[in-house]
């Protein structure tokens, strides 16, 4: 007890010594508290968080997606122009054959120099950055030192925790985003099991005309005829970011890259827009021909690209078209995606909504022939006007919602051959630009192509 009673007398008398006690003459007592410590630097903490801000955002996702997209053209690019050297040294006829095939190989040898001095100019770029961003972290690591010095109350130490367990934390709920049951494929139709995941991007370009056309689409043929199954195509929308009256076709991805277009355009149509030309952004190519809305009617169009004819399918009464199904979010809606078309390894279907169906999304797989003609139809239970976009992966449609500008979530898909919903898919995949205006699967190499804001990219499906 006494000696309680010790320290307690000790530690109010080291609080007198900080305590200067006068006395007025009204009989009043001023006391002034004197800290012996000093005071902490918010400023020099704030000036610190503004740094680091900058070096996150000096280093983007969109530059590291740059160096992948041309590294990628690059290693696909050097086999192809090596086998096409191989191929000339055995059947050189040192006449027209070989003549055009120099010819064809000089153009791919300018298409990866291209490639080399965009390679040169991001490094060098990337060279500069890394150094200064090496200077501004130093710089900021020195004065966090300094900071933690003068933090006696652990001001920073307790931010730095809080950020390591939120960390942790958003970690773990993207862990179990990516371990959400999905939809199985149904058997016999997807040779690479079950659809997990989508990684990447990949590819991120801007390609022939950056910033010209900011609705559009491209990809792959899944049915492409012999001798173009490395080909791309692309369609943007020239008028009013609605309407397009051409394809244009690309001989490899490295040329779609660097914006080397063969063998160029391909006419629906020399006006823009006119009858059965393209409405909408939401366009495929399956089996050399170009299926989209034809424009100002509720039908699709198949256009050969080969005898450069058309043949169209007319939807079932009470289809919305015209700009009044379209895919939105809250910000704001797509123009004219009222139909979507989709290709898979089974063929082309279309994605559109019905009075009947009171908006919600039907599927409908349309059979190849002259005329077309629609096959199964299913409805499904999801709004149109609440989802982003459609695609379909092996006899299934998934669904995409906006989370927010740098994630996308596929959140639904429906099985057609068991008929079954699942609103509980739960795949994030992170976007370079808010919006993907088009997005489509490729069976040819298990891609996702996506077109957005005037740049295209692509994602790697993930099967199980």
């Amino acid at each position: 007890m006494k000696r309680s009673l010790v320290l307690s007398l000790f530690q109010l008398f080291q609080l007198f010594q900080l305590i200067t006690v006068t006395q007025s003459s009204a009989d009043s007592c001023v006391c002034e508290l004197i800290n012996s410590q000093k005071p902490f630097p918010h400023d020099r903490l704030n000036t610190a968080k503004d740094e680091a801000s900058r070096c996150n955002r000096n280093i983007s996702l969109k530059m590291s997606a740059d160096m992948d997209t041309l590294l990628l053209a690059l290693d696909r690019r050097l086999p192809q122009i090596q086998s096409e050297l191989s191929l000339l040294e055995v059947e050189d006829d040192r006449d027209l054959y070989g003549l055009l095939s120099l010819v064809v190989i000089e153009n791919e040898l300018l298409e990866i120099t291209q490639i080399l001095e965009k390679l040169n100019g991001s490094t060098e770029g990337h060279q500069r950055l890394t150094a200064n961003t090496q200077q501004q972290i130093m710089h900021i690591k020195e004065e966090l030192k300094d900071l933690q010095e003068l933090d006696t109350m652990e001001v920073v130490k307790r931010q730095q925790a809080n950020q390591r367990l939120k960390r942790d934390l958003d970690q773990c709920r993207n862990g179990l985003r990516t371990k959400a049951p999905t939809t199985s494929p149904p058997p016999g139709l997807c040779p690479y099991g079950r659809f997990m995941n989508v990684s990447g991007p990949r590819v991120f370009t801007a390609g022939e005309y950056p910033g010209s056309f900011k609705y559009g689409a491209w990809g792959r043929d899944p049915k492409p005829d012999p001798g173009k199954e490395h080909w791309y195509w692309m369609v943007p929308m020239a008028s009013s970011n609605r309407y397009a009256h051409y394809v244009r076709r690309y001989s490899s991805l490295s040329s779609l890259i660097v914006g080397v277009s063969t063998p160029g355009n391909v006419m629906i149509h020399s006006s823009n827009p006119t009858t059965n030309t393209v409405q909408g952004p939401n366009v495929v190519m399956y089996g050399e021909a170009l299926y989209y809305n034809c424009y100002n009617r509720d039908a699709v169009c198949r256009f050969n690209l080969t005898t450069k004819t058309i043949s169209d399918l007319q939807l079932p009464r009470g289809t919305r078209f015209n700009n009044k199904a379209n895919y939105c979010h809250l910000e704001e809606c797509y123009p004219f995606t009222d139909l979507d078309l989709a290709t898979d390894e089974s063929g082309v279907w279309v994605i559109y909504t019905t009075n009947d169906n009171f908006g919600n999304l039907v599927l409908s797989k349309i059979e190849e022939g002259n005329p077309l003609k629609l096959g199964q139809t299913l409805q499904t239970s999801v709004y149109k006007q609440a989802v982003t976009n459609a695609f379909m992966a092996c006899g299934v449609l998934y669904v995409t919602r906006y989370v927010n500008r740098d994630q996308e979530e596929i959140f639904y898909s429906l099985d057609t051959v068991t008929g079954d919903e699942n609103f509980n898919v739960g795949i994030i995949f992170h976007k370079v630009l808010p919006n993907i205006l088009a997005l489509n699967y490729s069976p040819v190499d298990q891609m996702l192509h996506a077109y957005c804001d005037s740049n295209m990219v692509s994602y790697k499906v993930l099967f199980e």
